[in-house]
């Protein structure tokens, strides 16, 4: 979706491909957006002009801000969302858009010739051997276009699984995306596996509340999207229950009947979202793990077991929800299961999601060894909006790691490569704080708008924000109190907003705090965070002075004699666009980067001599 939308923002004439237009958008694991560093992610989308923040502010059931505890600067917003909700709200956004084509059809081949995209062959209809009750006649065509963006999450030859059973398919119920993988190995891609899990759903009148421990969303909810003043919706409750050691005890006894621990599958899963039966092993000391229970909408009466994820047996399955303490007479009305998919490992990708090997193809979301619909997202917009700039011959859009965590995330993925599924945390992060969810649009909303992503309503509504936030801090900065600005005072811990409130002389800003709450949440984490965002305002600086040092990508590493034959190995393989990301590569050492660099500047002093002589 975010693709499509980036490139339409743009101007191009946009396509979307998918198997099945019924399910653009659908959530295949939990219905939830956000959470601790996804939630930045969000809010980075929106203020780059992005639907995701919207459609989740439009369609949450609950929402709550995460690690309140803490610091702002780790604050995560996520809301659970209603699963039917999103999905026909996106599609009915794509929809509007007049002149994004929405088609149903499998992409097959890509057409490509003399190292240049010509176009995408799909396949309209059904085979009987899809399985299909609804067997139309296939047809071949193709699409003529100058770029393709794959965004094919688990369905890149998805095999699915529960205890001894496995079958094609790309997510329960649908079919398995089966010809398009070898086409883009014949483009020079390189291909692995790895897989996932989803837990099973339960009805929500047969589940025992009593026993369970309630979750409310918060009193005042704070929004996803810079465009939304105020949530009004009716929040739904979560709960919380747990495992016991007597399921514990069934798991282990049945891990042979596991597809995970019976060598059928040999591929890696999440290991910040694992299984319940990897829980078990690799946690063997934990007598129980928490249990959430969400539902998936207002309009639907299943709920989401959030935190056991399996592919055991049906049968093993349906004891081990009985044994939890509140589903002892729970229906279940789908089982968990297994998705083992291809994907891409993305050191095969430019910065821009463009593959290294063939111009005009760019990867987003789970094909590059992501999981998680907001890595997903902002991956999307990336590659919609680079692929668009490339055909219009416009500068790309490539965020860094001190400006945005969708920037960390794009870095770590091209430069160090995956090994298991990438999720964001705010710990990847070496400046998260300043990359807050409050300051996204800060940081991202004046990029958006030169880069054609931001609108007039949304430049508009930022602009005015900003200068409410100045006003703010202004006036942080002249009231003072026993001697000492507010500015000054913020900077303490134990100062809180409501301290500020009841002095006599904030009623002004007690005002504007009423009328323009996110602007004054901005203005008064600044205050909060000045001292620290001072020193990493230091290293950000030579942080972009080594991003701003590019490397030609045609450099031939291989003649600079005095770099190790490691290093010239691992910057073949990158090919890092400055030294800023050639430092980050695994195996590459500063003294490899000082080689570099006096390279480089003799280079270009050579370049610069021999064009004053001519």
């Amino acid at each position: 979706m975010e693709a499509a939308q980036a490139g339409w923002s743009l101007g191009a004439s946009v396509a979307l491909v998918s198997m099945s237009t019924d399910t653009i958008a659908q959530m295949s694991c939990n219905p939830a957006i956000g959470g601790v560093g996804k939630g930045q992610i969000v809010r980075e989308i929106d203020a780059l002009g992005g639907f995701m923040g919207q459609a989740a502010d439009a369609t949450g059931i609950q929402f709550r801000m995460l690690n309140r505890s803490k610091g702002p600067a780790v604050w995560g917003p996520r809301c659970q969302s209603d699963r039917h909700a999103y999905a026909a709200f996106v599609q009915a956004h794509l929809a509007s858009r007049p002149g994004l084509a929405i088609i149903q059809a499998q992409a097959t081949r890509i057409i490509h010739h003399a190292g240049k995209i010509r176009g995408v062959e799909i396949v309209t209809g059904t085979h009987p051997s899809d399985g299909s009750p609804d067997n139309t006649p296939s047809r071949l065509e193709e699409l003529t276009c100058r770029a393709v963006i794959i965004t094919a999450g688990t369905f890149l030859n998805g095999m699915l699984f529960m205890g001894q059973r496995s079958w094609v398919g790309g997510r329960i119920g649908e079919q398995s995306a089966r010809h398009l993988s070898s086409s883009l190995a014949e483009a020079g891609l390189q291909i692995g596996r790895m897989r996932t899990d989803t837990c099973p759903r339960l009805l929500a009148e047969s589940i025992d509340h009593s026993r369970c421990v309630r979750q409310d969303g918060d009193a005042e909810p704070a929004p996803f999207s810079f465009m939304t003043d105020k949530l009004t919706c009716r929040q739904v409750p979560c709960w919380i229950t747990a495992t016991t050691p007597d399921i514990h005890r069934l798991i282990r006894d049945n891990l042979d009947l596991s597809p995970i621990y019976d060598s059928r599958v040999r591929s890696v899963g999440p290991r910040y979202c694992p299984s319940i039966e990897t829980k078990i092993v690799r946690f063997a000391d934990k007598p129980s793990h928490q249990v959430f229970l969400e539902p998936e909408g207002k309009e639907t009466k299943w709920v989401y077991c959030n935190g056991i994820t399996t592919s055991l047996p049906e049968e093993i399955q349906d004891k081990m929800i009985h044994l939890i303490p509140g589903l002892e007479r729970a229906q279940i009305v789908r089982m968990g299961y297994g998705v083992e998919y291809d994907f891409f490992p993305p050191t095969q990708l430019h910065a821009t999601l463009e593959t290294k090997c063939l111009p005009g193809l760019y990867l987003a979301g789970q094909v590059n060894g992501t999981t998680g619909y907001e890595e997903a997202a902002a991956q999307g917009l990336v590659a919609g909006a680079n692929a668009a700039l490339s055909l219009m011959g416009r500068p790309a859009m490539v965020l860094r790691r001190d400006q945005a965590y969708i920037g960390v995330m794009i870095d770590d993925l091209v430069t160090k490569g995956v090994v298991e599924p990438y999720r964001m945390f705010t710990s990847r992060a070496e400046y998260r704080l300043h990359l807050r969810a409050d300051n996204a649009d800060r940081r991202l909303t004046e990029l958006g708008r030169l880069t054609s992503l931001v609108d007039d309503n949304r430049w508009n509504r930022f602009q005015q924000k900003t200068q409410t936030v100045e006003l703010i801090k202004n006036l942080l900065r002249g009231i003072r109190y026993e001697g000492k600005s507010l500015d000054d005072w913020l900077r303490s811990p134990e100062i809180t907003a409501d301290w500020l409130m009841g002095l006599k002389q904030t009623a002004e800003l007690t005002d504007l705090a009423r009328r323009h709450s996110q602007a004054f949440e901005t203005a008064l984490f600044d205050a909060r965070y000045a001292g620290y965002l001072q020193k990493q305002e230091n290293a950000q600086r030579h942080l972009q002075d080594l991003e701003g040092k590019l490397i030609p990508q045609t450099l031939d590493y291989d003649h600079i004699s005095q770099l190790r034959y490691e290093a010239r190995q691992r910057l073949t393989d990158i090919k890092p666009r400055s030294l800023g990301q050639a430092i980050r590569i695994s195996g590459i050492t500063p003294a490899d980067i000082t080689v570099l660099a006096v390279h480089l500047a003799g280079k270009s002093h050579r370049s610069r001599t021999d064009g004053s002589t001519s």
